[in-house]
């Protein structure tokens, strides 16, 4: 129902650092202060992802520097232990990459980052070549959507949809991304159904309600608000 949702290709970082399997551990670190990153994605071949480096993987070797950990932090920290040790990108990585399509949706790739607690994705294509990377930052931007783009599509693919008119009279207004929606309308069971499909239009940030049934009067029939616990990830 809903306007084409932007997908990860519309905002993804196109030029990418990366390294091959074996680079050294000093170039890893000087790429990424070079192109002011905190991941690099690894490459072999012709530019297929097998892995991913980033800042975490190579703090053990400065954690671990001047230390002689215990028996007990040994076995609790061996993947860390080892990569205290490690030289290479290969042995430094995370593989395989967590990546993603260019067509996944912002939501898709949200979830897939929140899921797996990550801050960035490696963008590839079917046959895993790397397209780009896609960040947190990247996926707010949604947010900077126009209050008035925002009105537009909540009229058009909401209201029109679902409150058609004769019989109903809603008037909607944005304001910096939060959606008001109020006046009456012949159904009240469609208000929930409105608040999930306002949350969903990219850039809503909150959605308040103040709807009553065509019938009612002011005093007989509470404002409905939507509760914020109902939203659906943008």
């Amino acid at each position: 129902m809903h306007g084409t949702p932007h997908i990860v290709s519309d905002v993804m970082t196109h030029t990418v650092a990366a390294v091959g399997r074996k680079a050294t551990f000093k170039e890893i670190v000087r790429l990424m202060q070079d192109w002011k990153v905190s991941a690099l994605p690894v490459l072999e071949g012709e530019g297929r992802v097998v892995g991913l480096v980033s800042e975490a993987d190579l703090l053990p070797k400065e954690e671990f520097r001047d230390s002689d950990p215990d028996r007990c932090t040994q076995l609790r920290r061996l993947s860390d232990l080892a990569k205290a040790g490690a030289v290479t990108a290969e042995e430094l990585m995370t593989s395989p990459a967590l990546t993603t399509r260019p067509d996944a949706t912002l939501a898709q790739a949200a979830r897939t980052m929140a899921h797996s607690r990550v801050k960035r994705l490696p963008v590839v294509d079917q046959l895993g070549m790397l397209e780009g990377i896609v960040s947190r930052s990247d996926l707010l931007k949604v947010f900077l959507r126009g209050d008035e783009e925002i009105e537009e599509e909540v009229r058009r693919e909401v209201l029109a949809y679902l409150f058609p008119a004769p019989g109903s009279a809603v008037r909607v207004q944005v304001h910096d991304g939060m959606v008001k929606l109020a006046g009456r309308v012949r159904d009240t069971s469609l208000i929930p159904v409105a608040a999930r499909l306002v949350r969903a239009v990219e850039g809503v940030v909150d959605v308040d309600f103040e709807l009553v049934g065509r019938g009612d009067s002011d005093h007989a029939s509470a404002p409905q608000t939507a509760q914020p616990g109902n939203s659906a990830p943008v």
